[in-house]
């Protein structure tokens, strides 16, 4: 099987590239996949079938034209979108997702996945992992945080790993925030295990991949 991965930025798409081989890489069958990042999320086109500009690289604002061109493509067998929730209702961003894929002809075999709030609550769902990077890690700040909660993640996240915390890196302001969500992908992403997180939204990835290349 092989699946096209879409991710909402380039932080994400390290963090997968660095989990996938873990996940889809030792049930005993030969499976492949390309990781493609975005530059933000954006949202869904209210007309599904306008074209829209492909060098705007906004996956949401990209999505149906995605679909619609990876639906068409014989040697993909599957699709899968990973984005933020930030702060929309999961269950009514999952309908508006999954909308879109039955709205495109030539629809591909598509799962969405959602991190809660985002992608940073993977990390602290592997609390070893994390630790095991940033061993200096304020741990009450850890505690203090509930796993997939709405609570500002990546700000909580800073606060506990990097000097100076949140405010320092959004006093800086761009292109700081990105570089250092790159870093905690590339120190935090290979230390963790798939099997031993945390995470709700995270073990929906990890179990709708297994089960995608099981059937």
């Amino acid at each position: 099987m092989h699946i096209e991965f879409f991710i909402e930025d380039s932080s994400g798409e390290k963090l997968l590239q660095a989990l996938l081989p873990k996940i889809l890489g030792n049930n005993g069958e030969i499976h492949t996949w390309r990781t493609h990042s975005y530059k933000g999320i954006g949202r869904i086109p209210l007309d599904l079938s306008n074209s829209t500009d492909p060098s705007k690289r906004i996956l949401l604002d990209q999505l149906p034209r995605l679909l619609r061109g990876c639906g068409k493509t014989p040697y993909i067998d599957a699709v899968v979108i990973v984005v933020d929730t930030d702060g929309r209702n999961c269950r009514d961003f999952l309908r508006e997702l999954k909308d879109v894929a039955k709205k495109c002809n030539a629809k591909p075999n598509t799962l969405f996945r959602l991190a809660i709030e985002e992608m940073e609550a993977w990390y602290f769902g592997d609390r070893p992992a994390l630790c095991q990077a940033y061993p200096k890690a304020k741990l009450k700040i850890l505690d203090s945080y509930t796993q997939d909660g709405v609570c500002n993640t990546w700000e909580l996240l800073a606060d506990a790993i990097y000097p100076g915390g949140s405010a320092a890196i959004k006093k800086a302001g761009w292109p700081l925030p990105g570089l250092i969500k790159n870093e905690w992908a590339e120190k935090i992403g290979p230390l963790m295990d798939p099997t031993t997180n945390s995470s709700s939204s995270f073990l929906k990835l990890r179990d709708g991949l297994q089960r995608l290349v099981a059937s």
